[in-house]
């Protein structure tokens, strides 16, 4: 299993945990795993292009990435949290 850590903006979908563990070779597909758990999830996440969206950020294993492509194994760390913008 993989660890996913989780904003608190999306906290919502998730029933308020902030730590879950999914499953998934690949970061597109822990993403539908979380998303198949918490409807709307991945949609909050990652765009129509598998793309992450521009106020969020993703990290495995400490490094940042841009779309779901990312190959996963058990026991990795993903954090997701959104970016903070603002003036």
């Amino acid at each position: 299993m993989i660890s996913v850590l989780i904003p608190s903006q999306l906290q919502s979908y998730t029933g308020g945990a902030s730590r879950l563990q999914a499953a998934g070779d690949s970061l597109g597909r822990l993403l539908d795993d979380l998303d198949a758990r918490f409807p709307g999830l991945r949609f909050r996440v990652v765009d129509e292009q598998d793309r992450v969206r521009k106020h969020m950020r993703i990290f495995v294993n400490g490094g940042e990435v841009r779309d779901v492509a990312p190959r996963l194994s058990d026991g990795d760390e993903v954090l997701i949290f959104g970016a903070l913008s603002g003036g």
